[in-house]
């Protein structure tokens, strides 16, 4: 029964997010530090671990390619299926649900334990809006973040090649165009717009109704982190059905 309350509880808050809005010219302030925050103060990991998780499936499928009949373009081809489909869109959100959605989580706990929420009641302000409202907004940057994630991942692929010559730069790039499907980009990005929704809301959930002290607030993030990856890992098994079947 409290999984029944808690989705319940979770589309009550969807829908109060756009009820009585917040002043704009509170609100620009505070969509411009939730992107400061979300997404700028991001971009330092994103580019760190695509890079390198990009060089490393290079050279995993490099690795196992032992036949000499196997074209070396290959390397560039499986390099930009599994960055493009998967790792950027999918990896990457379930590495920004830990570092963004327990940032969210926290941040909102930390004003609930604190009492700062109930404040902002007692002063006629729609809580829901006012918090969750500038993160949505905020995280429709996030594809921003999913295409440099990709560029990156690509290009760590090119570094690896060259330097562990597993291929030539001439071969990799022959493998990044080859049957390439501009529709793969879209689905890619739809799923990213459906990821970001999921990390602005379920954290900014279990943030805004965690109840307790201090201590509570680490409880807190740890379940917005799992149920967060679960949701996404959940949502991108029926969009890959829908979108590539």
């Amino acid at each position: 029964m409290s999984y029944l309350h808690n989705i319940g509880a979770y589309t009550l808050m969807i829908i109060q997010i756009f009820k009585k809005p917040t002043k704009w010219s509170v609100m620009k302030k505070l969509i411009l530090k939730d992107i400061d925050d979300l997404i700028i103060g991001s971009l330092g990991i994103v580019a760190f671990i695509s890079f390198f998780v990009g060089s490393v499936v290079t050279i995993q499928t490099a690795l196992n390619m032992d036949n000499p009949l196997v074209p070396k373009s290959l390397i560039g081809f499986a390099t930009r299926q599994s960055v493009i489909l998967e790792f950027a869109p999918t990896f990457m959100s379930v590495i920004m649900a830990g570092k963004v959605g327990s940032f969210i989580t926290s941040s909102i706990g930390t004003m609930r334990v604190t009492e700062q929420i109930d404040a902002l009641e007692v002063m006629g302000i729609n809580g829901i809006n006012y918090l969750v409202f500038p993160k949505l907004i905020a995280l429709l940057l996030y594809p921003f973040l999913i295409s440099i994630s990709m560029f990156l991942g690509i290009l760590g692929g090119l570094a690896a090649c060259y330097f562990g010559e597993f291929a030539t730069v001439n071969d990799y790039l022959t493998g990044l165009k080859e049957d390439f499907i501009p529709y793969h980009i879209v689905y890619a990005f739809i799923k990213t717009f459906g990821f970001a929704f999921l990390l602005a809301t379920i954290p900014s959930f279990h943030g805004f109704y965690m109840k307790g002290g201090a201590l509570d607030v680490g409880k807190a993030s740890t379940v917005s982190f799992v149920w967060t990856s679960v949701a996404i890992i959940a949502l991108n098994f029926v969009l890959t059905q829908v979108l590539l079947s």
